[in-house]
């Protein structure tokens, strides 16, 4: 009886150590062309398999559906929402730090009571993602320490990150790392990635060397998707969008 419960005890440390098990959790196919429709949506042609849309949109059906929820940075429409959760805002000399490109606040991850709150607002989110349909999440800006003027550390994103991977397993959802290349994500649970502009910034291979064909990759100038498609598109799905993703706006993939 002893012998059965030293044995029971250590399946039970194991299953603690390597945490649970997400057999629910589906990648998203590899021989596939895929779509980023964050700017509006608009109609799938029948070679496009994956579609991205905001967390506010409505899955196509059919398609393998990502949701996009901007994990790490406040969108620059819902300022009265973050005015209510004002102590979770990253701020500097008073005032909240802003990515100057999209005018977003930058949140607050800096402690663990705060990721904490985040990850409880943002788990909402994904779990609205989950009922609607979605099969997968992507978490917007993980490489938001670099744009904080120092005040928030790369070891300040693996945590929060680690947090909001949980949450999406929780819900059955596979977990897109976004950016942030130099890093593997997979060491906190990521199950694929998104590259934007990793063409132009030298970067594909990164992502391949972690996720495999698991990599679907966004260019937004013509140069760029051009290299992609000719190192790339042979493994991984590459879309040609317009940097503001608009609904009518330029869409191609790889011969």
């Amino acid at each position: 009886m002893a012998h059965l419960a030293r044995v029971a005890l250590l399946a039970l440390l194991l299953t603690l150590v390597a945490g649970p098990s997400y057999a629910a959790v589906t990648l998203p196919p590899s021989a596939t062309d895929w779509d980023y429709q964050l700017g509006g949506a608009r109609s799938v042609p029948a070679h496009v398999g994956i579609v991205e849309r905001d967390r506010g949109a409505t899955p196509v059906r059919g398609a393998y559906n990502i949701c996009y929820v901007n994990g790490f940075q406040t969108q620059a429409n819902q300022k009265p929402f973050w005015h209510r959760h004002w102590s979770l805002v990253l701020k500097r000399r008073g005032k909240p730090v802003v990515d100057s490109i999209w005018g977003e606040w930058l949140l607050d991850i800096r402690t663990k009571a705060k990721r904490t709150a985040l990850a409880t607002i943002v788990g909402r989110w994904t779990a609205h993602c989950a009922r609607d349909g979605f099969d997968a999440v992507e978490y917007d800006n993980l490489d938001s320490f670099s744009r904080s003027h120092g005040l928030l550390t790369r070891g300040d994103a693996k945590a929060y990150a680690a947090r909001l991977v949980r949450k999406a397993h929780s819900h059955e959802l596979a977990v897109a790392q976004k950016n942030w290349a130099e890093w593997d994500g997979t060491t906190v649970g990521f199950d694929f990635a998104i590259g934007e502009q990793c063409a132009q910034y030298h970067e594909c291979g990164s992502y391949v060397a972690s996720y495999g064909r698991h990599v679907l990759a966004v260019e937004y100038g013509d140069r760029a998707f051009r290299r992609a498609c000719r190192g790339w598109g042979d493994r991984i799905a590459v879309v040609r969008r317009d940097v503001d993703l608009t609904a009518h706006g330029v869409r191609r993939w790889c011969a």
